[in-house]
């Protein structure tokens, strides 16, 4: 899909050691481009130049600089690049930040070739499990295909080691853990003898990798998946492609239409002129904040949301439990049963007794992702996309709880699959 429109360049102008909290500055503004969703960003390395203090860097062999100048280019619409601008400020403390109008042509991509990971992890069927879920937690990935030569035979998820090794937690909880109880986590796993063949989802749902974005949507949403492995006309792994790829070409593309425009273009899904309120679950697990923290346990292990709502009186919320704040708190605590009690309690099918002595407000996490009624699902996938939010609350005029939409029911409509 190629879209003609008016555009602004944003050039940041830096140093290539400039370093932003451990890491490369020029590294940190891209990410956090991506992350935001802007159209695209571009690095270039320069060969000679000079800055406010007139010191010239160069390439040349005999006046090798180790801090030669650095140029992030993004493009996008002047209102994103507007919003955008607040948070790079403060990330480049030093440096020359510029912007320019254009007239650009978006040439977005819409098959699953240009949204795909190429780099993917793999692990052979004989991998024992400890390696599998190694692989899993040092690289933050979610699942890995299981290969033969460059055949896939299966793929395994978080949620095939929990129903099929006995895994403890959900794999997004175990970056919470203190070492020891990974360390045990690992070794329970060990213990099993298993390896990558015996836990693995086979067969495998797979994807071409010229089928367009829509395609691997719906074949995502009508399988209940969040990934694809993604093969070529051989049959050969080439990449995978993930729920959020989709989600954020999708966003990407639906942000570069001006605002305010009565339709999408019919490459679109146009299922994003829904709202939040006509999509939303309106079956929300709740509770209140004087309420014991069991309370809130008890409702949260038994809802696939993974997650409560804080409300008042007038049901206005005050804020949300969830499961990984609860691990990452009570890891940092020198209670040690106490965690090891947390962490039995958010196993389906057990029932919390008064082990904790504190309240749900005491508990909860005060700042909640949300949106109203009648934001459209552009603004909520760019809300969930800002955030890293995989659900939101949906909210009334009053601040008053509806429901929640997650990323689930966005894939489905993308899908054409409601």
């Amino acid at each position: 899909m190629n879209i003609q429109t008016e555009a602004e360049v944003l050039r940041i102008y830096l140093g290539e050691s400039d370093q932003l909290d451990g890491r490369l500055t020029y590294e940190a503004i891209v990410e956090e481009a991506r992350r935001r969703g802007l159209a695209g960003a571009t690095v270039v390395r320069g060969v000679l130049g000079f800055g406010s203090g007139s010191v010239v860097h160069t390439a040349r062999i005999l006046r090798l600089s180790e801090d030669l100048p650095m140029v992030v280019e993004i493009v996008d619409r002047a209102e994103r690049i507007a919003a955008f601008l607040p948070l790079l400020q403060a990330m480049v403390p030093e440096g020359v930040i510029t912007r320019h109008m254009v007239q650009a042509t978006f040439f977005c991509p819409m098959r699953v070739r240009d949204v795909m990971t190429s780099a993917v992890a793999v692990v052979a069927p004989d991998a024992p499990l400890p390696q599998v879920l190694d692989l899993l937690l040092t690289r933050s990935i979610k699942a890995v295909p299981v290969v033969e030569g460059r055949k896939v035979l299966g793929i395994i998820t978080g949620g095939d080691l929990l129903t099929r090794a006995g895994l403890a937690l959900r794999l997004s909880l175990h970056g919470e853990l203190p070492p020891e109880i990974k360390d045990e986590q690992s070794r329970r796993l060990a213990l099993t003898g298993q390896t990558a063949r015996d836990v693995m989802s086979a067969p495998v749902v797979t994807v071409n990798i010229r089928a367009l974005v829509p395609e691997a949507a719906a074949l995502m949403a009508a399988r209940g998946l969040k990934r694809l492995p993604v093969l070529d006309d051989a049959g050969e792994l080439t990449g995978i492609v993930s729920r959020i790829d989709i989600l954020r070409t999708i966003s990407t593309a639906a942000s570069i239409v001006a605002p305010g425009a009565a339709t999408l273009p019919p490459e679109l899904p146009q299922g994003l002129n829904l709202t939040a309120g006509d999509v939303m679950q309106k079956d929300v697990p709740s509770v209140g904040p004087d309420q014991p923290l069991e309370e809130a346990l008890d409702k949260l292990v038994a809802t696939p949301l993974r997650r409560v709502v804080v409300l008042d009186a007038s049901r206005r919320v005050l804020g949300i439990v969830l499961d990984r704040e609860l691990i990452r708190r009570y890891s940092q605590r020198e209670k040690p049963g106490l965690l090891r009690t947390l962490m039995h309690l958010l196993s389906p099918g057990q029932n919390a007794d008064q082990a904790f002595d504190v309240t749900v407000r005491e508990a909860m996490q005060p700042e909640v992702f949300s949106v109203r009624e009648d934001a459209p699902l552009t603004a909520v996938l760019e809300r969930m996309l800002e955030t890293g939010g995989k659900r939101l609350v949906v909210l009334d005029a009053e601040d008053r709880l509806l429901g929640m939409v997650d990323r689930d029911r966005v894939l489905r409509i993308i899908g054409g699959t409601p």
